[in-house]
């Protein structure tokens, strides 16, 4: 009896080398992401995470090998083309001096725009829709560089949301939040990934948030993916300790009984933690 062979995903990496100048921060890195799914990628700082992210939206254009999006390269399709898949919220971004909340979100609209086209009233239903789903109704008039570290992250995420992208890739959404709107909009997350199906993968620091929401996790180290799975079977203590250098308990999540890390102290400072960023100086 034949098996059938399962369909390639949507959006996958094969045997990328990533690169910043001479500084080489990931070789040979093949990796798929599940099509309508959330997928959390964690690991110590500087270990490529942010980096991966970026050459998955093309953001960074990879040293060697592909990255495929719907089966072709994502570098030959056209940027219009990538954003109305693809929404992209970066671990930093700088907003247009004076823009206003509305406006930023308005941009996320980009890829539904032609010469032809005008604004829509299915544009503005977006935009209106995605500044409730991030609680910036009230603050759509204020100027962005006016608001709060927490209140602009959100701005950015309606931008994202705007977009109505079917894969969405988040560089650390929840910096700068309270832990009230971290778990808000991890929720929104998982909501849009189990409503409405869209491919989520997200850049966590926080392993018990990853372990909660994510469907699939993603464990990088010294620039290489050492594991790639369910958090059940991926969120182990030897794992914690040869990655994070953390003596840790593995417990059953009270609220949804995955894995929940507790630690006991740190065992060593593993080499791929340094006190750098993971992005270009």
């Amino acid at each position: 009896m034949s098996q059938s062979v399962p369909e390639p995903s949507s959006l996958r990496a094969d045997r990328i080398t990533m690169a910043y100048q001479d500084r080489i921060i990931g070789e040979d890195l093949s990796v798929d992401i599940a099509d309508g799914r959330f997928t959390v990628i964690i690991g110590p700082n500087g270990c490529g995470k942010s980096t991966l992210l970026r050459s998955l939206s093309r953001l960074l254009r990879t040293r060697s090998g592909t990255v495929y999006l719907d089966g072709k390269d994502i570098h030959r399709s056209r940027a219009q083309d990538v954003a109305g898949r693809l929404g992209l919220l970066p671990q930093t971004a700088i907003a247009p001096p004076g823009i206003t909340v509305f406006d930023l979100a308005r941009r996320g609209r980009y890829p539904h725009q032609s010469i032809l086209s005008r604004w829509s009233a299915q544009d503005e239903a977006a935009v209106h829709r995605a500044l409730a789903q991030t609680e910036m109704t009230e603050l759509a008039d204020r100027p962005v560089d006016e608001l709060s570290g927490g209140q602009r992250q959100r701005a950015w995420v309606a931008m994202v949301l705007a977009q109505e992208s079917s894969i969405l890739l988040l560089d650390e959404p929840t910096t700068f939040l309270d832990v009230a709107h971290q778990i808000s909009l991890l929720d929104l997350f998982a909501q849009l990934n189990s409503d409405e199906g869209r491919t989520t993968v997200a850049v966590l620091h926080d392993i018990n948030h990853a372990a909660r929401y994510a469907d699939d996790i993603i464990v990088m180290s010294h620039g290489r993916i050492v594991a790639h799975g369910p958090p059940v079977d991926v969120l182990t203590p030897e794992l914690l300790a040869e990655v994070f250098g953390v003596e840790a308990v593995v417990i059953d999540d009270p609220v949804n009984g995955g894995p929940h890390i507790i630690t006991r102290h740190r065992t060593r400072i593993p080499a791929s933690v340094a006190p750098t960023r993971e992005e270009a100086p």
